[in-house]
């Protein structure tokens, strides 16, 4: 993947702030992300990292090695490469290995086919020439491809990046191929699963606003350790809810689309055009409400009045969701109790978070209903009937 060109906003001229100040953004990457986080808090979001995955190191996988001398032993009638940086990792794992003019013979011999321009851009450069990609650049094109030729008796290599396709080489199998997986830089679950599993209780908790997904295995780990930690039910709520799940491309998204969870992704699978999707859809999910004559904002750790953005603890910031989620409603204490974090049964927790949110946002914009409850002091003539979080 080639170098992003940060073209970052400068912050909106009619508010003021950066797209993405007051968002909490997940990075699962284990490649480039410092890149990307860097992309997203230069756009104002508050970035948390972690890891959902790791490389297996392609010197000392033995299962890559075996795969090569397989390939290397008998010659090959098909190669398939699913992407440019899994091909050349595994040319440049033959060469220390001592195979690499053996393994680019058994090629050379074969009919090669690129899923996509980064993995024909390998091959070329390997000094190979590629027969033929499909246009949607999509591993099931790729299958139609082939099966819709004689594979009986014929062997196929299928280079894999990151994890295995047994759709895809189970259907190759079925049609009479002799199939040699390649499997190129492996991932494995990260060697300190702290900063992830904190990422799942957020999710499950709602604490962030996105999760960025680079991979299809970050998705399954990240998904994996949820299961582990008894919060599958929660984050999948999470993320059919409040907490977008951004990917990088179709791939990425296949899992969560599979379990009819929608994925914010761009058009193109790139790491700046991702972040481009991002910044478009965070703030259109937040509704504009006018309160005591404010215009007020609620993003995920901060509300914006007037144009200027203000950071909140989490027990105001829960309470102020929860009014602007029913605005002009009264709200029973007891409800504004339930949704403050850490939970508890004095209902001064309440009075006091509401004091120190009126401290930030001003003192009329919560109003005190004796012997009910709070609520915004909501003006909806002026509110343009604009959605909030998403929902009318």
């Amino acid at each position: 993947m080639t170098a992003v060109q940060d073209t970052a906003p400068s912050p909106d001229a009619a508010n003021g702030i950066l797209p993405l100040e007051g968002f909490t953004v997940g990075v699962t990457a284990a490649r480039r992300r410092e890149e990307l986080g860097a992309l997203l808090e230069r756009r104002g979001a508050r970035v948390v990292y972690a890891p959902a995955i790791r490389i297996v190191p392609l010197d000392d996988d033995a299962e890559l090695l075996a795969a090569t001398q397989a390939c290397v032993e008998r010659p090959l009638d098909i190669a398939v490469a699913t992407t440019g940086i899994g091909f050349r990792g595994w040319m440049e794992a033959a060469d220390g290995w001592g195979l690499g003019e053996q393994l680019l013979a058994r090629l050379d011999g074969a009919t090669l086919l690129a899923r996509g321009p980064k993995a024909r851009g390998a091959i070329r450069a390997a000094g190979l020439t590629d027969h033929w990609s499909p246009p949607s650049e999509s591993s099931a094109e790729v299958l139609e491809h082939l099966l819709a030729q004689d594979l009986s008796g014929r062997r196929v290599a299928v280079q894999l990046h990151g994890e295995s396709l047994p759709d895809f080489t189970d259907a190759l199998a079925a049609a009479g191929a002799e199939v040699v997986v390649v499997p190129v830089y492996r991932w494995v679950p990260p060697e300190d699963v702290t900063p992830l599993a904190r990422l799942v209780e957020s999710v499950a908790a709602r604490q962030v606003d996105c999760v960025v997904f680079t991979s299809a295995p970050a998705v399954v780990s990240l998904l994996r350790l949820a299961s582990s930690a008894g919060l599958t039910a929660e984050v999948e709520a999470a993320f059919r809810g409040s907490v977008v799940p951004a990917c990088v491309g179709p791939v990425t998204a296949a899992r969560l689309e599979r379990m009819g969870i929608a994925t914010v992704q761009p058009a193109r699978s790139r790491l700046g055009a991702l972040v481009r999707e991002i910044v478009a859809e965070l703030p259109g999910r937040c509704r504009t409400l006018r309160v005591a004559g404010h215009a007020i904002q609620v993003r995920g750790h901060a509300v914006v009045v007037d144009g200027v953005a203000r950071e909140l603890a989490p027990g105001p910031m829960a309470v102020l969701t929860e009014l602007a989620r029913r605005p002009g409603v009264v709200v029973s204490r007891a409800d504004l109790l339930a949704v403050l974090p850490g939970g508890g049964s004095d209902e001064h927790a309440v009075e006091m978070a509401v004091t120190r949110l009126r401290g930030a946002v001003g003192a009329r914009v919560v109003q005190t209903v004796v012997k009910r409850g709070y609520r915004l002091a909501y003006e909806p003539e002026a509110a343009g009937g604009v959605k909030y979080g998403g929902q009318p």
